[in-house]
């Protein structure tokens, strides 16, 4: 079942281990959606070109749709129209 979660949407996790957590999405991407506060892990870079120090960075990983149930929508943004022929 297909289900409309956009980014800035309100769920609620209803399975997994954060089963009863709902957040904001952050981003969805291939089927997965991003939240804010869950599941965010550590990564361990090795040092290289472009990361000489090395260390560790947070990602976000993702929870499949299926997993997520929709509270609130957000709300979408209103579009400035301008009236022809006011002063």
């Amino acid at each position: 079942m297909a289900q409309n979660i956009k980014t800035g949407d309100k769920v609620m996790v209803i399975a997994g281990d954060n089963k009863g957590q709902s957040a904001k999405v952050v981003k969805v991407k291939d089927g997965k959606a991003y939240l804010e506060g869950i599941e965010v892990r550590e990564r361990h870079m090795k040092k290289s070109y472009m990361n000489p120090k090395g260390g560790k960075k947070t990602i976000h990983v993702g929870i499949d749709l299926s997993n997520l149930k929709l509270v609130e929508a957000a709300k979408p943004e209103k579009k400035a129209t301008a009236k022809k022929g006011a002063k």
